[in-house]
């Protein structure tokens, strides 16, 4: 006579549950019977609210795909007066960085929130509208990418609605906020291109009136990289774009070129800039990076198969989406708590771009 699987037992997986012939409900409970762990573990886990050592967050989500266990997020979301969706706000989808985050972001919110994401093109008319649809009441929180938007305004604009600002427009302390350090990325950038010797380094990306926003930060860590090597700033290799895209960064180059002042690297505030730029190097008979070494920002999955292949600063893509998300359930669960400014890491990945050979592993 064959015994019936204990409840959270390796053999109460969902074939054995399904083969005869009824499904039967899987709980909190089971899962943690599985993992060896508490429910307020599993709960910690799913929500990702509490920190859980990654030993133990891997049990859990071994002994949550064993047993099929699927949170009744519908209930509880009920339950507190909540819809469980989450609104993801970013600039442009079609830009490689911000479609990777996207993507970031939604694998971190698997089964913790459903997102609605929304692009704003960078247009302060569109971020408006936006936020004033999603605000309405359609979701529990935001977390936005903001171009134009002050922190003050949003927080007249949002008043209860939780959010958290991803990005580098400042949170004045309003909100909480999640952001690389900018400034030091970039100027790691250009220590590695003066590093190598070069001593003529252009920056494509700089804007006119960019506030505190990106291309500012990305200018500063820049021009603090060339005193910090004894070198004066270089204006004349400062060359403004009017959008990060791959076609701004091939007119850039070609304007850096025709304007006949000598430079033996580039720093690109973006990948995207810097591949277009890489392209009319190419086109121009010039030869990367034995002429010129090119670095950009961002990392995105593309910068890896350029050739050459890219050198970018990458930042902890992942970890913007887990920060943020975390912040956001927090600010949800507790609109008093204190607001909280989050620091995420970068590296910078070297490859053939800078060093005239090709990286074990492609990373």
């Amino acid at each position: 006579m064959t015994s019936a699987p204990v409840p959270g037992s390796p053999a109460d997986c969902p074939a054995q549950r399904r083969s005869g012939g009824i499904r039967r409900s899987v709980g909190m409970k089971d899962v943690a019977a599985l993992a060896g762990v508490s429910p307020k573990t599993v709960s910690n886990v799913i929500n990702g609210v509490v920190p859980v050592a990654t030993a133990t967050r891997e049990r859990v989500r071994e002994a949550i795909r064993l047993l099929d266990y699927r949170p009744n997020t519908s209930a509880r979301n009920l339950r507190r007066g909540r819809t469980g969706m989450v609104g993801l706000i970013l600039p442009e989808l079609d830009v490689p960085y911000f479609a990777e985050l996207a993507r970031c972001f939604l694998e971190a919110a698997e089964g913790r929130f459903t997102l609605l994401i929304e692009q704003t093109l960078g247009e302060r008319a569109r971020e408006e509208a936006v936020l004033d649809a999603l605000g309405a009441q359609v979701v529990d929180g935001i977390v936005l990418s903001p171009l134009n938007l002050r922190a003050s305004e949003l927080a007249v604009r949002l008043r209860d609605m939780p959010v958290v600002l991803i990005g580098e427009r400042p949170s004045e302390g309003l909100t909480d906020h999640v952001a690389v350090d900018n400034v030091r990325a970039a100027r790691d950038a250009v220590e590695h291109l003066l590093g190598l010797g070069r001593r003529r380094v252009a920056a494509i990306g700089a804007q006119p009136d960019a506030g505190v926003g990106t291309p500012l930060l990305r200018l500063t860590g820049y021009r603090e990289a060339l005193r910090a090597a004894g070198l004066p700033e270089q204006p004349e290799l400062e060359c403004e774009t009017p959008g990060y895209h791959r076609q701004d960064g091939a007119s850039a180059m070609a304007a850096l070129l025709d304007g006949g002042e000598p430079f033996d690297a580039v720093f690109c505030f973006n990948d995207a800039l810097a591949l277009g730029a890489q392209r009319v190097l190419h086109e121009r008979g010039i030869r990367v990076p034995e002429d010129v070494a090119v670095v950009g920002f961002d990392d995105v999955d593309e910068s890896r198969f350029s050739v050459p292949s890219l050198s970018s600063v990458s930042p902890d893509k992942d970890a913007i989406a887990r920060e943020a998300l975390s912040l956001l359930q927090r600010r949800i669960e507790d609109p008093a708590a204190p607001v909280r400014e989050a620091v995420i890491g970068h590296r910078l990945r070297v490859r053939e771009s800078t060093s005239g050979r090709t990286v074990r592993g492609g990373r």
